[in-house]
């Protein structure tokens, strides 16, 4: 079943949480902190970053991925004039490895085609991703110690 995707709402706030949680999980574990401190640490750092993009991105096209009319992950893209930067993708960990985030990718690397724009991204240097964005066409265009800024050229 192919995903869909639709406008954020704001009754989706629930679902962006989870969805973050689960992205941290695993380097929040290592912490050793209970339950109760992960998830008031993760909530901060959740609404750090939605206070960021929004603040970095006001414009910024903010999807939720469906599949069967249930959320299973989000999609952030900011267009430019000659560009369009994918601010954020994620995908609920059970739906990480079917092809969904590469399948998403390659949409909006068509759209960016068409568009005649290059599609940049940043990608934390120790994430697996970097793999996909590599084998997907994408070429480093600068790092620094945390993030690699990645760049697909359509001219």
């Amino acid at each position: 079943m192919k995903p869909t995707l639709r406008l954020v709402r704001p009754e989706d706030q629930d679902f962006l949480f989870k969805l973050y949680a689960s992205t941290r999980a695993q380097e929040i574990a290592a912490f050793g902190w209970p339950a109760t401190q992960q998830e008031a640490f993760l909530r901060m750092q959740f609404m750090a970053q939605q206070r960021s993009y929004e603040l970095a991105y006001p414009q910024a096209e903010h999807q939720i991925v469906e599949q069967g009319g249930a959320p299973i992950g989000r999609i952030m893209v900011h267009r430019e004039k000659d560009f369009a930067r994918l601010v954020d993708i994620a995908l609920l960990t059970e739906y990480c490895g079917k092809g969904i985030g590469s399948g998403l990718i390659s949409a909006l690397m068509e759209q960016c085609a068409g568009d005649g724009a290059t599609l940049k991204l940043q990608v934390r240097q120790a994430n697996p991703a970097v793999r996909l964005y590599e084998r997907l066409g994408f070429i480093r265009a600068g790092e620094d110690a945390m993030y690699i800024q990645m760049e697909r050229r359509t001219k």
